[in-house]
């Protein structure tokens, strides 16, 4: 996308944010739905599609344009990105990198769209940060395979019209390397959508269980290779991790415009407490907090253009910057005193909110063990 398109779309979303989706948030909260007319406004502006190339109808962001416009569309509630985040993200991308051109012609155009919603089906009860152990198996049988299995916390599962599901083809082999990928239509017999959990926060975003049974899925539906299936999610939560990463900024940027605006008004002692020094302090670690997210993220996005291994660096950026928006979002609440913790400024919401950054496509713990195994291997 030229520099003027590009200007013009975050001018876009920036409006759009201010506009509707800001206003709107204490309602999505309370209802735990986003309105459909919003839904229908982020499908026109094109948000479903930002990382589906350009031939299928989607907005062919780079890696770095999907992260500014994050850092501008996530400066409200996280529940708004999580509508279209997993077909820009992992509901996708398994189908961008590494699908044929048959399924690319046949989903792409509709997840641009936003006709179709996608959903990544990797984690099960058994199954988490060991994303390796799946149990979910997929039999061959004449020409497709039996899909049996049980997948936990899927987002956006109850509305998708296909998932990405991580499935164990070779039983002998064990890890990573006897896993494939499906692309396994929601309206298949035998597949099941349980009920939206009950979740800290991100009231509007719904996860769920989705069960497999005896679900007989069309050998043209694998996605790549017998036994590529764990090599396609790493590199799928790889984009994926630098998207996240991107959405903590925005949100830490969103907290802190609350946290200076509130401080300039609020008195104690006969003036603002934006005068005191201790809520200076907080000011000031916030901002060179989230400074530092943008600016790694924005390097590892570089970087992924260029074509580079950013396996570190994306995991070091998910690490820090879901880590700093937890912090942000815990001072905000401090320089808010009792208002922060009551509902009607809304920051108890992010607070509860942004808990989930550190979990889910890779908890903090994760992400360490990933930097330090890829500094010994690079030996730097």
């Amino acid at each position: 996308m030229d520099h003027d398109t590009f200007e013009q779309l975050l001018d876009g979303v920036r409006r759009f944010v201010n506009e509707r989706l800001i206003p709107l948030e204490a309602k999505v909260s309370e209802d735990d739905a986003i309105p459909a007319d919003a839904l229908a406004e982020m499908r026109a502006l094109g948000m479903f599609g930002i990382s589906i190339p350009e031939e299928y109808g989607g907005l062919g962001l780079t890696m770095e344009e999907e992260c500014r416009t994050m850092f501008e569309f996530c400066r409200c509630s996280p529940a708004f990105r999580s509508a279209f985040g997993t077909n820009v993200g992992i509901g996708s991308q398994g189908l961008v990198m590494f699908g044929s051109d048959a399924q690319k012609q046949k989903w792409l155009p509709g997840i641009a769209s936003g006709e179709i919603v996608t959903s990544f089906a990797l984690t099960e009860p058994e199954a988490g940060s060991d994303s390796g152990a799946v149990r979910s198996r997929a039999d061959r049988d004449g020409d497709g395979y039996v899909l049996n299995g049980t997948k936990r916390y899927i987002t956006n599962a109850n509305r998708a019209s296909i998932f990405t599901v991580m499935a164990r083809t070779n039983q002998e082999a064990k890890g990573g390397s006897g896993v494939s990928a499906f692309l396994v239509p929601s309206d298949l017999k035998g597949v099941s959508v349980g009920k939206p959990e009950k979740k800290m926060g991100q009231q509007g975003a719904h996860i769920c269980d989705v069960n497999f049974d005896n679900v007989r899925v069309p050998a043209d539906l694998r996605l790549g290779e017998e036994g590529q299936g764990f090599r396609i999610a790493m590199q799928v939560l790889d984009r994926g991790r630098l998207h996240i990463s991107s959405v903590c900024v925005g949100v830490a940027e969103r907290l802190i415009e609350e946290s200076v605006r509130y401080a300039a008004e609020r008195k104690q002692f006969g003036q603002p407490i934006a005068n005191f020094q201790m809520i200076q302090a907080m000011l000031a670690d916030c901002r060179a907090e989230a400074n530092a997210g943008r600016a790694m993220v924005l390097e590892a996005a570089r970087k992924r253009d260029r074509g580079e291994d950013v396996t570190m660096d994306a995991a070091a950026s998910k690490l820090f910057c879901s880590e700093m928006v937890g912090r942000v979002a815990d001072r905000a609440v401090q320089i808010f005193g009792g208002s922060g913790y009551v509902a009607d400024h809304g920051i108890e919401r992010f607070y509860r909110d942004v808990r989930i950054f550190r979990l889910y496509e890779g908890t903090s713990e994760i992400q360490r063990i990933i930097i330090a195994r890829e500094m010994m291997k690079q030996g730097k």
